[in-house]
């Protein structure tokens, strides 16, 4: 991509702009860029005369952005609702990913084990596929969301506030999430599955949801901080018209 369209997406993407949006925005530049460009050349201008000629025509990258930034139907859903797309949206997410292990749970049990009084027992073969799934599951979905929200803060070049409150959330509920098993009230019966949240006591003054929880946010934040530190490297600058 060409340096100047290159500060124009970082632009645009900072203001809000949805990414396929700012996406088509350049490529149609690009091409009409190439055209401009063609008719500079065939009026005896040298190639990179004709280059800064034909982004001149264009506009600049001032006119350019304030173009796509002032209609807001361009603008992301993320940049309308930050508080929906990094807080509520990862926690629901992740309600259903522990709905999902915990129906894992509940069946292998039904299914593999009936009639006893707990599904956390040793099981070999299929039925221990079947339950480490339900374990990837509830042990994973934390940091996959937290890696979700991570790219779409960089994708979007959001600012670290939202990012980080989604980030918070998630760790917390997944390193305090706890999975209990009640036993069958009866012969017949099936046993209860259900789910909550709970400190824990480690050792006294700390608990082990709060460390579970420190290191999940130290995991899904790494590859979001290592983006930041590269993102405040400087960049070079090219001479482009900027009005």
């Amino acid at each position: 991509m060409n340096p100047p369209f290159r500060e124009l997406r970082e632009r645009l993407l900072r203001a809000g702009v949805a990414p396929r949006h700012v996406r088509r925005y350049l490529a149609e530049l690009v091409d009409h860029l190439a055209d401009l460009g063609a008719e500079g050349e065939n009026e005896g201008l040298s190639p990179s005369d004709a280059a800064s000629a034909a982004f001149a025509r264009l506009g600049g990258i001032e006119a350019l952005s304030r173009a796509m930034m002032e209609r807001r139907q361009f603008q992301s859903w993320c940049a309308r609702a930050p508080w929906a797309a990094f807080a509520i949206t990862p926690l629901l997410l992740l309600a259903w990913a522990y709905f999902s292990a915990c129906l894992i749970l509940w069946t292998g049990w039904i299914l593999f084990l009936p009639g006893t009084h707990s599904p956390f027992i040793p099981v070999d073969g299929l039925a221990n596929l079947y339950f480490q799934l339900g374990r990837a599951i509830f042990f994973g979905a934390p940091v996959l969301i937290g890696w979700g929200v991570g790219l779409v803060a960089v994708r979007q070049r959001f600012r670290v506030f939202w990012p980080t409150v989604g980030l918070i959330l998630v760790s917390f509920v997944g390193g305090t999430a706890r999975v209990h098993a009640s036993p069958p009230a009866g012969p017949a019966a099936a046993g209860h599955v259900s789910m909550g949240l709970s400190l824990g006591d480690l050792v006294p003054g700390i608990t082990n949801g709060l460390l579970h929880a420190l290191v999940l946010l130290l995991l899904t934040a790494l590859p979001y901080l290592v983006w930041q530190v590269a993102r405040s490297r400087p960049t070079p600058r090219h001479a482009y018209p900027t009005q």
